[in-house]
């Protein structure tokens, strides 16, 4: 999961939040948090502790949850303050940042499938099945377009596509090269062959 991700989402939520809130990892360091000057601290009591845990732990003036479900947490929240508000925001933080970690993992297992699949690295048997699991229809038409650049660009040319198409539910750009961008872009059926070179 990107830390850039969780900061992001820590900072939009940083004024609505009146308190310090942020986001630890798996070895008890700051990774993303509203006062920035505390990232990179550790933390490593509170992940002991947590360990074992689906429930809020308060320590040291902070209310800490793990974020996620299962028996291994990847991440802790934490939100300033050991009163009953800040268990309560923790815990909004900590199924908000679950649900968008959740959906950027299948997001990005959805673009390695897709390239796998490109670069011939996974069974034809595997398809179908790997396809179901990550809620890609199989009966959509796409066509897939191999954009090689011959000069060098300014923006890099994975970025430079994905801008012209930004719609990431039904395009995927995918870089198989420095200068060579791949898009698989989901189009009508019966789509002629002059309206793909449009």
């Amino acid at each position: 999961m990107s830390n850039r991700l969780f900061q992001g989402i820590i900072h939009q939520m940083r004024d609505t939040v009146d308190r310090v809130i942020g986001v630890l990892d798996e070895n008890g360091s700051v990774i993303a948090c509203s006062e920035l000057v505390k990232i990179g601290e550790m933390r490593q009591d509170i992940r002991d502790e947590i360990a074992y845990t689906s429930e809020a732990v308060t320590s040291a003036g902070y209310t800490y949850r793990p974020i996620g479900s299962g028996s291994k947490w990847e991440y802790i929240v934490f939100v300033e303050g050991e009163d009953k508000l800040a268990e309560k925001i923790a815990s909004i933080l900590s199924v908000t940042l679950s649900n968008i970690k959740n959906l950027y993992d299948e997001k990005y297992d959805k673009s390695s499938f897709i390239k796998n699949i490109i670069l011939d690295n996974i069974l034809p048997s595997d398809i179908y099945i790997k396809s179901k699991e990550l809620h890609l229809n199989a009966e959509e038409t796409r066509v897939v377009f191999l954009i090689k650049f011959h000069a060098k660009t300014d923006p890099l040319p994975f970025d430079l596509v994905g801008t012209i198409f930004p719609d990431k539910n039904k395009d995927y750009v995918i870089s198989i090269g420095e200068n060579d961008v791949v898009l698989i872009k989901e189009v009508k059926y019966n789509t002629d062959t002059k309206e793909l070179e449009k």
